[in-house]
């Protein structure tokens, strides 16, 4: 039965055309023709696949925030794509195996009527494994060489932007209690972009995700805030119907925030880091399993991984080494 209420050409349409003015400038008019065309192509199909569906019953909200999803990774990482340096003619392969797995990852789960801001997490998480994945293959085929796999890896615009967003933001105060009780008047609409009171719905989805945290750990970020911004997050927290008082277009902006909001350690990829995270991922399987699923992989990625075990560091760049982490991360 079609979703009434549902114009998912139209909202295509006004997806993409919101999409040009966000291209980066020194893109040329076939690049930015890329981008555009990719998005509207996939938010197209997927708005029509989920038109049509008769399996999962999908309302218009879901509908749309399924689409918009999807349109929203695909100018990313089509973004990234052409900031990668990788031939064009890999771009198309690597960007219908991303739309792809968004449309079947974000339809079981909100099928399956997880909260929000896990679908949105999930979805984050298979995009990136689905596009280091293609990139390896594209090593591994000898269709690139390593030093273009990592500086494709490399690649995040949706970082980049949402460092230039935050860089933006005026220092506002901290809402009180009462702007806190209007939170459900700063909703926004499906296209539009984030308030000047981005903060709020900042602070807002970091209630959600912790929400879902050990308490504990939850405390030991939440000494690194400002009390007033602890404050802000810890009343966030116990708004019971918070979920339904931030739209889920500005969750999904807020959230992909998240890593500039958050206070964090030195990230550098060291020796050291790459080997503890090795070591972790063993925690959850046996050697013998180990090895089977490494089994297909090249001599040097299973080298690499049982010398961290060891304590040992095979000489290769950190950022190849992240990638190997965090495709064991991902099969284990």
């Amino acid at each position: 039965m079609a979703i009434e209420g549902f114009e998912y050409k139209e909202f295509a349409q006004n997806l993409a055309q919101q999409a040009l003015e966000l291209i980066p400038a020194d893109f040329d008019e076939n690049q930015r023709n890329y981008v555009a065309n990719t998005l509207l192509n996939f938010s197209t199909v997927a708005g029509e696949a989920l038109y049509n569906d008769t399996q999962y019953n999908f309302n218009v909200d879901q509908a749309v925030m399924i689409t918009q999803i999807i349109a929203e990774w695909s100018f990313h990482k089509s973004v990234d794509l052409i900031r990668s340096g990788i031939p064009q003619q890999y771009w198309d392969p690597i960007m219908q195996k991303i739309a792809f797995t968004i449309f079947e990852i974000a339809k079981n789960a909100f099928h399956q009527g997880l909260p929000q801001d896990q679908c949105l997490q999930l979805i984050e998480h298979h995009v990136k494994k689905t596009y280091l994945d293609c990139i390896a293959e594209l090593k591994d085929k000898n269709l690139i060489d390593e030093g273009l796999m990592e500086q494709a890896a490399s690649q995040s615009n949706i970082d980049s932007m949402a460092k230039e967003q935050a860089q933006s933001i005026p220092q506002e105060e901290i809402p009180n209690e009462s702007s806190q009780q209007n939170l459900s008047q700063t909703n926004i609409a499906q296209n539009d972009t984030l308030p000047a009171n981005a903060k709020v719905l900042k602070l807002a989805a970091l209630a959600m995700v912790f929400r879902k945290l050990q308490q504990d750990k939850v405390q030991s970020i939440l000494d690194k805030f400002s009390s007033d911004d602890a404050q802000s997050v810890i009343k966030f927290m116990g708004m019971s119907d918070l979920d339904k008082k931030v739209d889920p277009a500005a969750a999904l902006r807020c959230l992909q925030e998240i890593r500039t909001t958050l206070p964090s350690h030195n990230m550098q990829l060291t020796p050291s880091k790459l080997i503890a995270k090795i070591k972790n991922v063993s925690e959850y399987i046996d050697k013998s399993e180990l090895e089977r699923k490494l089994e297909p992989e090249r001599i040097n990625v299973r080298k690499f991984v049982f010398m961290a075990l060891e304590g040992e560091y095979l000489e290769i760049s950190p950022k190849v080494g992240n990638i190997i982490a965090t495709h064991l991360e991902s099969i284990v």
